[in-house]
């Protein structure tokens, strides 16, 4: 189990440009089809990793390990998502000066931007609205959109601090819903 725990998330972390967002859904599907958690589990992983400091890819691979496998598993599975990034930042920065003006360089990462903005933007609706029991149009869903707003409007606009608008969001959640 720990071996299968480390390369399913070596596959994901292989792949992981665009941070952990844009990563969610193949994570999900992996464990899904290996049925190491349900998506009931799944959204409660992802809620406790997002909440936890550091890369939400790499907290909920490690609670999916802790989850399936103990702490070994959590081991592996962190393991498993980092090792890719961090050969690849040593190979970087061996080269950095010598590849940072290279056309192709440049050319490569203006490539992955509308990649990885798709693939957050659809993270941001499969976890919104994806896996919805009741009605689009609902209370709780007008609750969800207010809130979003919201946080949009004071993060952009008004520039407040995402710590305080987190936590004004929870306390919104509290009360709406």
């Amino acid at each position: 189990m720990l071996w299968h725990l480390f390369f399913v998330f070596l596959k994901v972390g292989c792949i992981s440009f665009g941070g952990g967002y844009a990563v969610m859904t193949l994570i999900q599907r992996e464990v899904a089809s290996k049925g190491w958690v349900d998506s009931g589990q799944f959204e409660e992983i992802v809620a406790l990793a997002g909440m936890a400091p550091g890369s939400i890819a790499t907290n909920t691979a490690t609670l999916i390990g802790y989850t399936t496998s103990g702490i070994a598993g959590a081991v592996a599975s962190t393991t498993g998502i980092i090792l890719p990034s961090l050969i690849i930042v040593i190979v970087i920065a061996a080269f950095f000066l010598k590849l940072q003006g290279n056309a192709w360089v440049k050319s490569s990462f203006y490539g992955l931007r509308p990649v990885i903005t798709g693939l957050i933007i659809y993270a941001a609706y499969h976890f919104g609205l994806g896996g919805r029991t009741e009605a689009l149009l609902s209370w709780t869903m007008l609750g969800t959109v207010v809130i979003c707003v919201g946080c949009l409007i004071a993060v952009t606009h008004f520039k407040i601090h995402p710590f305080t608008v987190i936590l004004l969001s929870a306390i919104a959640g509290i009360i709406i819903f």
